[in-house]
């Protein structure tokens, strides 16, 4: 499949409770293995306590991201085979209409540096300096909702 033929995919939103298994395997796989963050930083508790969004081509489940109750969005996985489809987008247009409908006026990101341009795509903008997070340079990002 070619980048610019998009599969079909589907994105849903999901609880930890009912999805954690498979979320947890993406995240480990891009996050754990891919970029080298470590266990401690990638668990910090707060999975259970948000809303996720899951993206699945067919049976197979690709993607993931959340959304903390405080408009904060974080943990934006794609497997790196399905990058460039249009997945990740999705799954930040998903969880931007979720904070929309619980109310937030605006919703927030750390955002990688070298994704910075994605973000921006999306309407977010820059408002931080650099900064480090689990040895990888973010940047802290934020779009107003209303």
């Amino acid at each position: 499949m070619s980048k610019n033929e998009a599969p079909p995919f589907t994105i849903r939103t999901v609880t930890w409770q009912d999805a954690g298994s498979v979320l947890r395997t993406i995240r480990e796989r891009v996050f754990m293995q891919e970029q080298g963050v470590p266990p401690e930083l990638e668990w910090d508790g707060l999975d259970e306590d948000c809303m996720h969004a899951l993206a699945e081509v067919g049976e197979e489940s690709v993607g993931c991201a959340r959304l903390l109750r405080d408009g904060h969005i974080g943990r934006m996985a794609v497997l790196p085979t399905w990058r460039g489809h249009g997945i990740g987008q999705a799954l930040l247009e998903h969880l931007i209409r979720i904070a929309r409908q619980q109310g937030h006026v605006r919703v927030w990101l750390d955002a990688q540096v070298h994704a910075i341009g994605f973000y921006e795509k999306a309407g977010f903008t820059v408002c931080s300096d650099e900064f480090m997070d689990a040895g990888i340079p973010h940047r802290r990002m934020a779009l107003a909702l209303t």
